[in-house]
């Protein structure tokens, strides 16, 4: 749809080579090659989330998401886990020149893949982080608002006020990210001074993402107050309620300690929900606004509707 205001507006169209400034979100277990190909296919940039990838499982997804497009793509490197440097060196080995790195400090590996002439890019949840990642040398940054689903900062501002702060903190584009779900949502970014969007949720309920299609289906009938942050004595998490939701809750009003709510969470919990349909002890990490999602199409179809939705929301500027 070249027509639309939304084709290549803004510096992330250039500094990524897409035709809408629209990113899919990195997602543990729900994000693989298929997703990523088809959103990059369909004009935006696509992520494969490397968060629950050991690097042989990341090596299959990148061939696969390669066999299925020559559009650029993006691996996401969350930087608290044990393997990110082979990782790296996968994603690198297989030519992956856009990295979306989270979850730890943009400095231990930005000047080593911005020497390798990748474009990074930090997940960012407030002001002073994303100053302290341009300071490192990221391209641009996303600031993510805690309504956005899973990992979520610590200082739980939500989008709408943490946008305007980012973009008068920084000189680089910001990516907008947390409860963004439609066309009238990336006009919202825009208009807060942002360079585009990243959009996790509404991904995750799509055809050619690998979520189960039970937790596909409890999103999309999912009620606007069905998520909470939780388990913040570890990593605040957004879930989707249940009765895993209900153990860690119950177990931090009564003031568990780490150990009792890591002792709880496991190994597994989120692929146990999210990849393998567990929708009662598995872990099911989603952002607020699923209670706006509402169906399960085609990547292709919705990024159209996004586009044409944003369209119509901008006509009220003019």
């Amino acid at each position: 749809m070249p027509s639309s205001k939304l084709y290549k507006k803004g510096p992330l169209c250039q500094l990524f080579k897409i035709d809408y400034p629209i990113i899919q979100g990195g997602m543990v277990w729900v994000s693989g090659g298929k997703l990523a190909a088809a959103v990059s296919n369909a004009g935006g940039l696509g992520i494969i989330g490397a968060g629950s990838m050991k690097p042989d499982l990341l090596a299959h997804h990148l061939d696969k998401a390669q066999g299925l497009t020559n559009r650029p793509l993006a691996v996401n490197i969350p930087l608290l886990y044990s393997q990110v440097e082979e990782q790296i060196k996968v994603a690198l080995d297989k030519g992956i020149k856009i990295f979306f790195t989270s979850a730890g400090t943009p400095k231990k590996y930005t000047p080593f893949l911005k020497e390798k002439g990748c474009v990074v890019v930090h997940v960012t949840s407030t002001p002073e982080l994303a100053a302290k990642s341009e300071a490192a040398g990221v391209d641009a940054v996303v600031a993510e608002g805690f309504e956005a689903g899973g990992h979520n900062g610590r200082a739980e501002l939500a989008t709408l006020p943490l946008i305007p702060q980012v973009v008068d903190m920084v000189k680089i584009p910001v990516i907008a990210a947390g409860g963004i779900g439609d066309g009238r949502g990336i006009a919202a970014a825009f208009a807060l001074g942002a360079s585009g969007v990243q959009m996790g949720t509404r991904f995750l309920a799509t055809q050619e993402s690998s979520a189960h299609p039970k937790f596909k289906e409890l999103v999309i009938h999912s009620r606007p107050e069905d998520t909470r942050l939780l388990l913040k004595k570890l990593v605040p998490v957004r879930l989707l309620k249940n009765a895993f939701y209900q153990q860690a809750m119950q177990l931090e009003e009564q003031g568990a300690d780490v150990e009792t709510l890591q002792k709880l969470l496991g190994k597994g919990r989120a692929k146990l929900g999210m990849l393998e349909g567990d929708l009662e002890e598995g872990e099911l990490e989603v952002g607020q606004i699923s209670g706006l999602v509402r169906d399960l199409p085609t990547v292709e179809v919705l990024m159209q509707r996004l586009v044409k939705e944003y369209d119509q929301a901008t006509r009220s500027f003019e």
